[in-house]
């Protein structure tokens, strides 16, 4: 297959994608293929709302109760914050690079390259989780349709669980291969589904549990959103590393800047609005939960650890019903599936931008020359979660399970390198008027501190084994020896590069700056 490769040659002019950032270059991908909707259904799509919902109302309830929609409440603050940064770097200089181009822009190519290693590895983590958990769904709702618990009992046959799996993100692969164009059609029907279902779900539990005939069921109380009445801090800290996990994925909105209409503008207002809708189903899903449910540790209580990791399969049909209860498996599946479509979106494209400015090899910077797509990037990006998946399955199910849990420690990475590369990047400009201290200064630079406060607190924690699957290495917990591991490869690969792309680690390729003058709204 022909490809395209971008990257100027010597001689060549280099042409700039936006705003200040004059060294940044243009990687040849489809333009003005995405709108502000489709930009914001495909951030919310990769957030994946219902599989994180069923997924995490139970642990949150076991660690804060009732407080369940407030530590929501409190996650999605440094999340909000974070995202103010993302918009005005993106306004400065929208490449698909992000936080790769924007972090070697304000600290240098080592800084940044390892900001971008930490994306690239919490989304190949991210990838083979969903894989996982489409599968199991997948024979889930197979058993329901056919009433066939043999069906249902496939998903524990890990020959067929991880064959399943490979094809599931084979397919996904594909999908992305084929550019922006076929990702968004996809997604539009996945995510509309999504939220249909939920809502349905939210007004049906809220209708039963007024009714006033079920046990343990609770009436509303505006103190739900109070994070201050947590019990302790540990708790409080605790159920915040499960809510951050809820809305990471919405950054890909911007990851799809340069195949966006409007790419200096556009992406970060629908990184915006993908977070309201998060926040919105988020806090009214919870609401009606609790109130259906209560928080109780028996039967369907949300507190009852024989539940707390699929919350949904459990509250389907008692709130839908047999016939509508179908629905919510379909919904958790699309879910699971349409995220793990559009994960590929930050992984492949940061992968091409870290090519195109020579911090890893040239051959993944190539476009495919009819999609218009980063065609070996997203094979590569593929691959790897495909043979990840396979491996850790078969090896062992305690370090599979250790290195989801080490997910949050790459999310708090390189989110909050990110916003304080915003806050560096425009330290000039923040005396330039009030709007610029707090967007490009104040919010950013505390979005990050709180971010880099529960990565600390994270990697604390997880030096203990009781953390994760329990598993230890010499008495240290195995998520801390994953986690910290997983960064320090990134480091010896990173060494490995700078010898062989010396230019980029010399700061010659993409150069640090400061803005002289930024675009306003």
């Amino acid at each position: 297959m022909v490809q395209v490769d971008p990257r100027p040659k010597t001689g060549d002019t280099v042409t700039s994608v936006g705003g200040s950032g004059s060294d940044t270059r243009s990687k040849g991908l489809s333009g003005n293929s995405v709108g502000l909707l489709g930009s914001a259904v495909i951030g919310i799509s990769t957030v994946a709302p219902v599989y994180c919902l069923t997924s995490t109302l139970g642990p949150t309830v076991g660690e804060v109760g009732v407080q369940m929609p407030a530590v929501f409440l409190a996650g999605f603050l440094p999340m909000l914050l974070v995202a103010f940064a993302y918009r005005e770097l993106n306004k400065a200089v929208p490449d698909c690079g992000t936080s790769f181009t924007w972090t070697v822009k304000a600290f240098g190519p080592r800084v940044g390259w390892m900001c971008g290693w930490g994306l690239v590895i919490a989304t190949i983590i991210v990838l083979s989780n969903l894989a996982g958990v489409a599968t199991s769904f997948f024979y889930l709702l197979l058993g329901e349709l056919t009433g066939s618990q043999a069906i249902a009992d496939l998903d524990g046959n890990k020959v067929a669980h991880v064959a399943t799996c490979l094809v599931l993100i084979a397919a996904a692969t594909a999908i992305s291969y084929r550019g922006m164009t076929a990702t968004k059609g996809v997604q539009y029907a996945l995510v509309g589904l999504q939220l249909a279902v939920l809502a349905v779900f939210v007004v049906m539990a809220i209708v039963k549990a007024q009714s006033g005939d079920l046990a343990g069921s609770l009436h509303f109380s505006w103190t739900w959103l109070d994070p201050f009445a947590v019990q302790s801090f540990s708790a409080f800290t605790a159920g915040l590393s499960l809510s951050i996990f809820m809305f990471w994925g919405w950054d890909t909105c911007l990851t799809v800047n340069e195949e966006t209409a409007g790419s200096e503008k556009t992406p970060g207002r629908a990184a915006l609005l993908a977070m309201v809708v998060l926040i919105g189903s988020y806090l009214l899903t919870a609401v009606a939960s609790q109130m259906f449910s209560g928080v109780g540790h028996k039967g369907l209580g949300l507190g009852n650890p024989g539940t707390a990791d699929n919350v949904f399969a459990a509250l389907a049909n008692p709130v839908m019903g047999t016939v509508l209860g179908v629905l919510l498996f379909v919904a958790v599946l699309a879910s699971a599936a349409a995220s793990l479509q559009t994960t590929f979106i930050p992984v492949a494209r940061t992968v091409l931008a870290m090519s195109t400015y020579e911090a890893l090899p040239a051959s993944f910077a190539k476009i495919h020359p009819r999609f218009r797509s980063p065609g070996k990037a997203t094979v590569a990006a593929g691959t790897a979660t495909g043979v990840f998946y396979a491996v850790m399955s078969f090896l062992s199910e305690n370090v599979l399970i250790d290195t989801i849990y080490a997910l949050g420690l790459m999310i708090c990475f390189y989110y909050s390198i990110t916003a304080f590369a915003c806050a560096w990047f425009f330290r000039r400009d923040l005396r330039n008027s009030a709007r610029d201290l707090l967007f490009k200064g104040v919010f950013p630079a505390l979005g990050g501190v709180l971010l880099a406060a529960v990565f600390f607190k994270t990697l604390i924690d997880m030096w203990h084994p009781s953390y994760g699957s329990g598993s230890s290495v010499f008495g240290v917990g195995s998520v801390f020896v994953i986690g910290v591991g997983l960064l320090l490869i990134g480091v010896v690969v990173m060494l490995v590069m700078q010898r062989r792309s010396p230019a980029f680690f010399r700061g010659e390729v993409l150069t640090r700056a400061t803005p002289a003058m930024v675009v306003e709204d």
